[in-house]
């Protein structure tokens, strides 16, 4: 009886009464997501200058996180550390629960850079290669693709809704087809979490909507956890799960119910700087800049 006592206890409470028999009752317990990112004070600092001070950030698996600051807030240093390119000077990062020091398995991060949609029209490489490309650190360069390799290519090309652009020269691309193509590109190496450094930056708003919807596709339907760095989280806020407001420290850390229902006083306060409400035209309702 005791060993199936102890068999019951992780996924149940259970009442053994005096006649041996039992009942379950199942617990109704809260999904506890595990933590992908854990920022312990981290700082760092270009000389004299901290450029992100004792930063406590906590990303879960499913989160879709806009990381919002003005132009020197630090952002950019934060995603480094995130990326291994650099290494905390003080505290602890952890990525998927291991020691940033210690982390190997990159390809479990996908990043689309900023500057991913400016190909001039002449740059000699499709779509599918472009995408393929993605592959390099886990096959070699010169390495020819397994059956397995050239579905995950098509199947990320096919994520993104640019299938019928696949054989295109990446340089004729709308700037919005561009940046899917580069977000396919990251999504081939099947990362559980993608960062996103201001990927609209040149795109027109109507595709910006739709691009949008595509990454909120991606965390819904497709369960990847995202970090977003983006200036118009208005446009975001009814896609995102959590704001985060960074100016060289974390002003704001919460979900996007309890960043929505701040005003603007209030979110000045929070992000450093003075902040206007901005009201979208589209369907949800005001966000903020």
């Amino acid at each position: 009886m005791y060993g199936l006592r102890k068999w019951l206890l992780p996924f149940s409470f259970c009442c053994i009464n005096r006649n041996h028999s039992f009942y379950i009752g199942l617990k109704v317990e809260r999904f506890m997501a595990k933590p992908i990112i854990e920022m312990k004070d981290v700082s760092y600092s270009y000389g004299q200058r901290n450029v992100i001070d004792h930063i406590h950030l906590t990303v879960e698996e499913g989160n879709f996180l806009a990381l919002v600051g003005p132009n020197g807030s630090g952002k950019t240093t934060l995603l480094k550390c995130l990326l291994g390119l650099i290494k905390p000077q003080q505290g602890e990062l952890k990525l998927f629960g291991t020691p940033s020091s210690k982390f190997r398995d990159w390809d479990q991060i996908g990043f689309v850079s900023q500057k991913a949609n400016s190909f001039n029209t002449g740059f000699p490489a499709s779509v599918y290669e472009v995408v393929a490309s993605g592959l390099t650190a886990k096959i070699g360069l010169f390495k020819r693709m397994s059956k397995q390799d050239k579905w995950q290519v098509e199947d990320a090309i096919r994520s993104v809704g640019i299938q019928d652009l696949k054989h295109q020269n990446i340089g004729e691309l709308s700037g919005g087809q561009q940046q899917r193509a580069f977000i396919a590109r990251a999504l081939v190496s099947q990362p559980k979490l993608l960062i996103l450094d201001e990927p609209t930056v040149g795109v027109d708003q109507r595709t910006v909507e739709t691009f949008y919807q595509l990454l909120e596709t991606l965390n819904k339907e497709k369960g990847m956890s995202l970090i977003l760095v983006t200036h118009d989280v208005g446009t975001v806020s009814d896609k995102v799960t959590h704001v985060a407001c960074l100016n060289q420290q974390l002003h704001f850390h919460g979900d996007t119910e309890t960043f929505d229902s701040m005003d603007a006083q209030a979110l000045s306060q929070f992000y450093g700087h003075d902040i206007q409400v901005i009201h979208h035209d589209h369907h949800h309702h005001g966000g903020h800049e």
